[in-house]
Order: structure tokens, then sequence, then C-alpha cells
């Protein structure tokens, strides 16, 4: 251990070290070594050859792709019910991230991430998990932005590409219009004696779905889709979260070979034996094949989506590397954070860039990258966002030290701080902020970066009037004669009109009079004269609403 030190190595009694310490330990105490074969864990991302043979097909996997509010998510509960067998428990279906349905005998896995931020997370980890990209183009709106980045995604993947025109059922529909546009991005329609498939659906009424679904399956026959159920298990995380009662869950995604209860997983930093195994209709199952969904449990912790994981023989040997992964990824985190610290006067410099320090934890692995990616790309030239560590689960008490450590903020999506974590974060004066719609948390950081947080405004209503009867004034337009029914209304307050319950006019007070003298304010019970700027059409009956808005610091 001191030999180790001295190597800057810290290490307990019980780890295990890698080769090249022991070899370097064994140098410094002159100590001859001999490391037998070693089993080296093969690179993650060569495939084993199989035996042409054992090949059987596999169900392709889909991700849906495409701009907000096209109807992604409507698609693929349309796609989901016309399959749901009435056996699934009230037909809901479990938060598993993927499910599968059958068309014509042959099974289709649909991954549902969210949106091409974890597709491309995924990918840059190296992860081929999706076999065809849906992609979602509403027909009233066409190619929009994100179209066009799922597109370029899609393509980089080198994934084949299936185009569904959604909403053909609204008024203002214009597929061919979506065609059109789809053609002067390198996407023809084969209609138009191109390439790309496109199928005119409606995830409303249901039509066109069968045959989406039907030319799903050409594509997957043409990219010739096959794996060896025969080997051991291997394949991408998808989805992980912790769940309260159950402890980690993952949802595996298998590329090849068939998973067993029982069998020993690694999968990144996480291991552990299969407890539990339950398919995308949360019934448990005994295994799972190639192309299959799984949600399993017994893993020590939420792996990463997107994380590579396989079977191994032994728990032993899943620990170990499993210790390796973490070890690795400290001594990044590490040397990371040991990179941003500068020197005061560097950062006073030339206008020098200033550090915003997130802590990001997230209830599903998917928010927690795609939190991450989007954070990343909000940086800018004087403020540098990092995310000093993002997780899954509830915001802890070490993570509120981290946050501390690095006069940072902690950002909780879906999440909630546990009481000693909301304790040790008003000792330690940490900011804790929770959201559950990502793009307020991205509004509000890059407002914060602006330096424009600005204050939270509230109402705070003064009194009420009612209108009695209405007065045309020359030159000043028409004024009110009022009630006042509750409270005193002053004439500095905001005015709303209420007609049968509805508001219609909210503005300022031009004027306001009792008899011909102007007033500052009138109490209950007092009529009153009130002009309200830039507006006459004033009736008998209407209810004014006096309040102000007062501003209330974050």
């Amino acid at each position: 251990i001191k030999v180790l030190m001295g190597l800057g190595e810290m290490k307990t009694l019980t780890q295990t070290l890698s080769t090249e310490e022991i070899e370097l330990i064994a140098e410094e105490l002159g100590v001859e070594v001999e490391i037998g074969a070693v089993e080296e864990p093969a690179p993650a991302e060569v495939a084993p050859e199989d035996d042409p043979a054992d090949l059987v097909e596999k169900p392709p996997v889909v991700t849906v792709m495409g701009h907000v509010d096209h109807g992604k998510t409507s698609l693929l509960d349309r796609i989901r019910s016309a399959n749901v067998q009435s056996g699934e428990a009230g037909g809901i279906t479990q938060h598993i991230g993927a499910y599968q349905v059958e068309s014509g005998g042959k099974r289709i896995t649909f991954i549902d991430t969210p949106g091409h931020e974890a597709f491309t997370e995924m990918r840059a980890r190296g992860a081929r998990v999706t076999d065809i990209v849906v992609l979602v183009v509403a027909a009233d709106d066409g190619v929009m932005p994100q179209t066009q980045e799922a597109i370029e995604h899609a393509r980089a993947a080198e994934v084949p590409m299936v185009v569904a025109i959604n909403k053909i059922d609204v008024p203002n529909a214009n597929p061919d219009r979506v065609m059109g546009e789809l053609a002067e991005r390198g996407l023809t329609p084969e209609a138009w004696g191109g390439e790309t498939v496109t199928v005119q659906v409606s995830a409303k009424t249901g039509e066109g779905i069968d045959e989406l679904l039907e030319n799903i399956l050409v594509v997957a026959e043409l990219e010739d889709l096959k794996a060896n159920p025969n080997a051991p298990a291997s394949g991408y995380a998808i989805e992980g979260e912790r769940d309260p009662g159950r402890g980690p869950v993952a949802t595996l995604l298998l590329n090849r070979g068939t998973l067993h209860k029982g069998d020993v997983v690694l999968a990144g930093t996480a291991y552990g034996r299969v407890r539990a195994m339950l398919d995308y209709t949360g019934q448990r199952v005994k295994d799972a094949g190639p192309g299959d969904p799984a949600e399993i449990l017994g893993l020590s912790g939420v792996p990463e989506a997107g994380t590579r994981f396989e079977v191994v023989d032994h728990e032993r040997i899943a620990r170990d590397r499993a210790q390796q992964a973490e070890a690795a990824l400290r001594r990044q985190e590490l040397a990371e954070q040991g990179g941003s610290r500068r020197t005061l006067e560097e950062l006073l410099g030339e206008g020098g860039t200033q550090d915003l320090n997130l802590v990001v934890k997230a209830d599903v692995a998917g928010s927690v990258e795609a939190l991450k990616e989007a954070l990343a790309r909000l940086s800018t030239d004087e403020v540098r966002v990092n995310v000093v560590r993002s997780g899954v689960g509830a915001i802890s008490d070490s993570d509120v030290m981290l946050a501390s450590a690095s006069d940072g903020i902690l950002l909780g999506f879906n999440v909630r701080p546990s009481n000693t974590a909301k304790q040790v974060a008003e000792r330690e004066g940490v900011e804790i902020r929770t959201y559950d719609v990502i793009y307020k948390a991205l509004e509000e950081i890059e407002a914060a970066m602006r330096g424009m947080l600005a204050p939270e405004t509230a109402e705070n209503e003064t009194g009420t009037a009612e209108v009695r009867a209405i007065f045309r004034v020359p030159g000043a337009g028409t004024v009110a004669g009022c009630y006042v029914t509750r409270g005193e209304i002053f004439r500095i307050n905001r005015v709303r009109v209420v007609r049968d319950g509805t508001v219609i006019y909210e503005g300022n007070i031009a004027s306001l009079k009792r008899f011909k003298d102007d007033v500052r304010s009138v109490r209950e019970g007092f009529e009153c004269g009130v002009g309200i700027e830039n507006f006459n059409d004033i009736k008998e009956g209407d209810v004014l609403e006096f309040f102000e808005v007062v501003e209330v610091p974050r």
C-alpha cells in the first residue's frame, strides 16, 4: 500500500490490482513475479464471429425520431394499442423504454428514447442499438430543424430510414409538399422513383399503421438482420433507473445470444446476477433472445444509457472488471476537475471564462444523457457549463457536498432531495433546483448564465368593483361608473375587465375620480368613475378586478 501511495494510487487491502500495478510493485520491492495467462477481457466492440449455420432472424430494433409535436409519442401509442393483448394489466405497459409488436407473424422492437439526444449519446459510445429509424414528419408542418437533425443523425449512424408522414387526417395536411421537402434533402420517396420508403399515416385514426409495420419488416428483410441465439448474451443498456422498491432496474436490449435468469451481467460499472427478468408487458420471463428488450433486477448500480453489457462466467470476474471501470471513471473525473481550477488572475484577466458547475440527477438514465448533452450545448465564451457529476436517483448528501466543493448548483429532474441532503444544502448554502420539464431547466440555466434571472412576479389583488353606468366623455373616451364591492382600489393599480367570468382586457387605469375630483384611492362601499387606458368597450355589469404586481426575489 505504501508503494502504491508513492505512485499516487490509493488502494485498500481488498482491492484488485491490475497486471501493470503488480509488476510495478514487484520491481519496487525487488521481487520476481510471473504472471500466468490472465484472461484479459476482449475489447467490448469486437463482435465474435458466428458460424452462419447458427444464425437466426432477429426482430428489427426501431427508433422513432422527428420534430417535437409531430406525433412521435401518439404514433407509438397507436402502434402499441393496436397490438395490446387484452391480457395486459389493464392495457398499461410498464415504462420499460422499449416494447414489441407483431405484424404478419413477425416481431418488431420499438425503442422509446427521449429523442435524438439519447440516440446520439448512445452512438457516441459506439452503441449500435438501432437497426431502422422511423422519421415522423407532420403532413401539415413539413420538415423542421429537428427533423433535419434526426436525418443527419440517422445518416451518420448509417441506419436505413422509413418516413412516416403523420397527421394526414388534419384539414391542412399536404403530404406532397412534405415529399418534395424530403426529396430536396436527398430522401426521394419510392413513389417518385427514389429509394426512401414513405408511408402516410394518422396516429389519430390508425390509418396506414399496418402498412408502416409491413414496410418496416420489408426494410428489415433487406438489411438481413440475424443473430446467434446460442451465444452468451450481449447488447446494450438503453434505460436505467433506481426504483425505490426494487433497487437498480435496467432495460437491456439484446443483440446476440440469450439472457437467462441467474446469469451474471456486467454493464460498465454495474454488475450482478439477474434476480428477475420482465418482458415489455411487465410479465416475468425466464429468458430473452436477440432483439428482445428485457428489464432486469439485481445489478449493483444503474448503468448509463448506451452502455454495452455482456454475460460473464463468474461474479468475481464481473466485480473486478466493474471496479476497474469505476476506478478509471474516477480518475477521469478527477483529471477533468483538476483542469478546471485556474488561477484567479487568469479568471479576472481578459474577460476570462466563468464556470458554472452543475451536479445533475434524474429519475432515468435517458433523461440524464439528454440533459447533459443539452447543457453542454449551452456553454458560451463567457460562461462554461461543467457537469461535475451526473447520476440516477434521489439527490443525496454526497451530491450536495460535491456541489458545495465545486461552488456549483444541483439540478434534479423528476427527483427530490432526501431530508439529510436538504439539511446539508441549507448548511452549505447550496442551491437545489428541481424540474419536471427538460426545456424549463435549460431555459433557467440559460437565463442564469446571462445573469438575467429576472425576479419572479406575483399578483396582489387589492379590490373589485362593479360597473353600474357608462359615461362617454369627449376627449377622454368611456368612463365606467363603478361601485367598489370589495377591498380598496388605487390609481396605480392594474385592472382586469371580467365579463361573464371571462377576462376580456387587462391594462392600466387612465383616471380614477370621485364626482369631479381625481383621487388616489377609493374604498369599499363608495362609488367612483374609472377610465381604462386604450379600452372603451366597457358594458354595464362588467366586473373590474384591481391588482398590483409585486416582485418576489428568487
